[in-house]
């Protein structure tokens, strides 16, 4: 779990030096003012497009061929991809290589595909934090080095050095970790296992949605069958799951709601600066304060999840988050929108690990790496058209809305896990 999480973190930290600062690297490709708002939401959304559609398929192949390897393909990609934007030289071309980005994506999660399969059941919610923690450190680390290469050596050689950080943390994965089978009942579990392996499901299925069936409660075709399921054979199987249904359509909605303000982020931060100078350091100092919520939160979140219920954690993540981003309409000053990111990334980073969690809860351990491939595809799709409408209302009526929106979003979604499991713990 440790050398993934420095991988994650890597991977975290290659991703925020790149694609945070794409919307101002537009200015350099001669995108103006008239457009930038639309082209911002265009460059975000581009790879997700793409993304959305091979992320079940990575995980089909992560299942039948190993995790690892497609840990290793997805980071050598990302190496050459992030070193491709440093030569692009105009937005059509940008978008092009996005596209790409998309295509060959999936390092982060594979690696917690595999900490979700070989994790104590207990202890899944931590290790899933913990995991989370690492990505957001990588957020913290990548926007800071990004925002000082650019300063000093234009935005160019922060996406070259993005390439080499990825290409290390591909190489440690390759070196050190070493991917093995979950321990079973009657194997390596020993005698006891049946036991505790009933009493964990119990209390795991006491956090999921109504409707929701743990791994041991599914009919379990055998894995050489699994093996050659097709990614449409996966998506009606999560379908006529309940609970993994419900997560992914929830997960869909926080990434469109959490994406819409992105494409407008950093140019809104230049907005409250009155200049474009030093625009790319004030945006990486804020987006690392929302990565520092992050680390401080998401273990937190984990193991109040594991005491409390999942459901009951996401309910106060997701409306407060919402809550605290509907104040940012009120925001024209800029340390002051620095704090009130920073409590809302406190919020929001309990979100997906609790997600996360529930996914493992509710399917098998050979549909592990097939599920986070849905996870990931409802999350991409989710970014893919949350900076679409996100662009176009900010060229309309302006970010300030784009806040309000995404904090409306937040807080119904939040009410609607409330009502779930409310009807559940009727029941």
């Amino acid at each position: 779990m440790w050398i993934l999480f420095a991988g994650v973190l890597l991977s975290g930290a290659s991703f925020t030096m790149a694609v945070p600062f794409l919307p101002l690297f537009l200015y350099e490709l001669g995108v103006g003012d008239a457009s930038i708002n639309v082209w911002a939401g265009v460059v975000q959304s581009s790879s997700y497009l793409i993304g959305a559609i091979m992320a079940p398929v990575w995980g089909m192949m992560a299942d039948k061929y190993g995790k690892k390897k497609m840990i290793v393909r997805a980071g050598l990609s990302l190496a050459v991809i992030y070193s491709l934007i440093a030569f692009v030289q105009s937005p059509y071309q940008l978008v092009g290589v996005r596209m790409l980005h998309g295509l060959v994506g999936g390092f982060v999660p594979a690696s917690m595909s595999i900490v979700a399969t070989v994790a104590p059941e207990k202890e899944t919610g931590w290790a899933l934090g913990i995991m989370q923690a690492g990505n957001m450190t990588g957020g913290i680390l990548g926007p800071l080095f990004g925002g000082l290469l650019a300063e000093a050596f234009g935005l160019r050689s922060s996406f070259l050095v993005a390439g080499g950080i990825i290409t290390l943390a591909t190489v440690a994965v390759i070196v050190w970790v070493h991917e093995r089978q979950p321990a079973t009942a009657g194997t390596a579990a020993g005698p006891a296992a049946p036991a505790h392996a009933g009493g964990a499901k119990a209390a795991a299925a006491e956090n999921l949605p109504e409707g929701a069936k743990t791994a041991a409660d599914t009919d379990a075709p055998a894995a050489a069958g699994r093996s050659n399921a097709s990614m449409w054979g996966d998506f009606r199987k999560a379908l006529r799951n309940p609970v993994m249904f419900r997560l992914l359509l929830l997960l869909l909605v926080f990434q469109l709601a959490s994406n819409l303000v992105q494409p407008l982020l950093t140019l809104h931060i230049a907005d409250l600066r009155g200049s474009l100078e030093g625009a790319v350091l004030s945006s990486g100092f804020i987006l690392a304060l929302v990565g520092i919520a992050g680390i401080i939160a998401s273990p937190f979140w984990g193991r109040r999840g594991e005491s409390r219920g999942f459901a009951r954690i996401m309910t106060i993540c997701l409306i407060a988050g919402g809550a605290v981003c509907c104040t940012q309409y009120f925001i024209d000053n800029l340390w002051l929108f620095a704090m009130v990111q920073f409590l809302y990334g406190l919020f929001v980073a309990g979100v997906i690990p609790s997600v996360n969690t529930l996914v493992v809860h509710a399917t098998d351990d050979d549909f592990r790496g097939r599920s986070f491939g849905l996870t990931t595809s409802a999350n991409q799709t989710g970014q893919m058209i949350g900076p679409l409408i996100g662009g176009g209302i900010g060229q309309l009526a302006g970010i300030h809305w784009v806040f309000v929106m995404t904090g409306s979003l937040l807080i119904a979604a939040g009410l609607s896990v409330r009502g779930v499991h409310k009807r559940m713990m009727r029941r």
